[in-house]
């Protein structure tokens, strides 16, 4: 079991006073069920799990009345073993999409408060907490217990994550703070490390079986099969749970990203996803598969200024995988071996600003960047330390025009300092600061 970053946040929410059901909700594979039930086990006396996806016939226990009373009884009857004690007794709801009615009583525990109850679901956003045509028919009535539930969204592992997966302890990860903070260099056995360690969450990735079995076996081919099989999930879910004139569109959208990325303007054109393909005929589908938690939108920005969310064009943006292991995987094979050399010719840009989507997105960070011309293009666009700030990612050291035109003018842009991410230390020039790649999760200030 890994640590993760939710274990603290579920602490907090246990020990919050009259707190209301918790509902964790993220991309499948992504470690919420693991997650919640080793925290379960370690902070409960009694722990009643429920999985709606796998056991459907449990599904039925919501039927009819939804108060707390009724369900003790139906659940422990149906769960031997099962054991509601006041206080000490949590009950997991796993995937709970798939059981509307399960979600609705949610209100009916808070209203009780004498059990705990923790919520996983992995298409909340997309089925409209309704697992089928047939769930749709039989529970019209269903609505969401707005107001008596707390929702949090879980993500695949991210870099800071894979660092104490690696036993990089906090004394380390405490000294790059410091480094960033003074803007001095980190020392050359720590980069080198943190180097490789970066390079290789490239290719693996956040998703936990796929980092088990990186530890276990250091084989790739191995790593490749999990993510490529976590994909075919993904499809399958597609094909489960769109409707049915969605099912092929949303499918043909996920399959472009890849030729989406390997563009110099990497801007998503409807258009390579089948040619005379339209706005209209996508756009649903595309936000499907965000919802999803499997993709995520980069908007551009009509102009270079905080709020960044109120100069977003809602139609111009890119398509980044949230997970950067898994977009590897969909490129083809061989690509792997050549991130860890070094020799990814013209599409090294791609795999790069996948990554830093990847970090930025699990850092809470809504994306954007800024195109005004095809010579003038800003990778991504934050707000850190109350600026809007420009940065650009480069697998290995590369000029930044971009960045320079934007300081080079600041009565028209209104940038007053850059960062440019590449392969190499920290260093400064005027309003540039330049910073390794792996240093990306760091920039956490607003």
């Amino acid at each position: 079991m890994y640590k993760r970053k939710i274990e603290s946040l579920l602490e907090q929410w246990k020990k919050r006073p009259g707190h209301k059901p918790l509902v964790i909700k993220g991309c499948r594979q992504c470690g919420k069920t693991s997650s919640v039930l080793d925290f379960a086990q370690k902070n409960y006396d009694h722990v009643i799990y429920l999985d709606f996806h796998e056991q459907k016939s449990l599904r039925t226990l919501f039927d009819d009345s939804l108060q707390v009373d009724y369900l003790t009884v139906a659940i422990s009857a149906a769960i031997p073993g099962a054991k509601f004690v006041p206080g000490v007794t949590c009950l997991v709801f796993d995937e709970i999409q798939d059981c509307p009615n399960a979600r609705a009583s949610l209100k009916f525990f808070k209203l009780d408060g004498r059990y705990d109850v923790i919520c996983t679901g992995s298409l909340l956003g997309v089925s409209g907490y309704k697992s089928s045509e047939e769930e749709k028919e039989k529970k019209d009535d269903f609505s969401v217990p707005v107001g008596f539930e707390t929702i949090v969204d879980m993500y695949p592992m991210d870099f800071e994550e894979w660092l104490w997966a690696n036993q990089i302890n906090s004394d380390a990860i405490k000294l790059l703070h410091q480094c960033l903070r003074n803007e001095t260099v980190v020392p050359e056995a720590i980069h080198y490390r943190m180097r490789q360690l970066f390079l290789q969450y490239v290719i693996v990735g956040g998703m936990p079986e796929a980092v088990k079995i990186f530890f276990e076996t250091h084989d790739i081919n191995q790593v490749k099969e999990v993510q490529r099989s976590i994909l075919e999930e993904y499809k399958a879910d597609m094909v489960k749970y769109a409707k049915a004139e969605d099912k092929v569109r949303i499918r043909e959208c996920f399959e472009s990203i890849p030729r989406q990325l390997s563009r110099d303007n990497k801007k998503f054109t409807y258009a390579l996803v089948r040619k005379g393909g339209r706005s209209s005929d996508y756009i649903s589908s595309i936000q499907w598969i965000e919802d999803a938690g499997v993709v995520r939108r980069c908007y551009n920005l009509s102009i270079t200024e905080l709020p960044l969310s109120g100069n977003a064009i809602q139609d111009s943006f890119k398509i980044y995988m949230a997970d950067t292991g898994l977009f590897v995987s969909m490129l083809d094979d061989g690509t792997q071996s050549d991130i860890l050399q070094g020799n990814l010719f013209g599409f090294k840009g791609a795999i790069f600003e996948n990554l830093v989507a990847d970090i930025f997105g699990k850092m809470g960070r809504k994306l954007y960047y800024f195109q005004k011309t095809d010579s003038l293009e800003i990778d991504f666009v934050i707000r850190y330390k109350g600026e809007c700030t420009p940065i650009e990612c480069k697998a290995k050291n590369g000029n930044a025009k971009s960045l320079k035109t934007l300081l080079n003018h600041p009565e028209k842009y209104h940038v007053q300092h850059a960062i440019k991410l590449g392969d190499y230390n920290v260093g400064r020039n005027g309003p540039l600061l330049t910073l390794p790649l792996y240093m990306t999760f760091l920039l956490t200030e607003v």
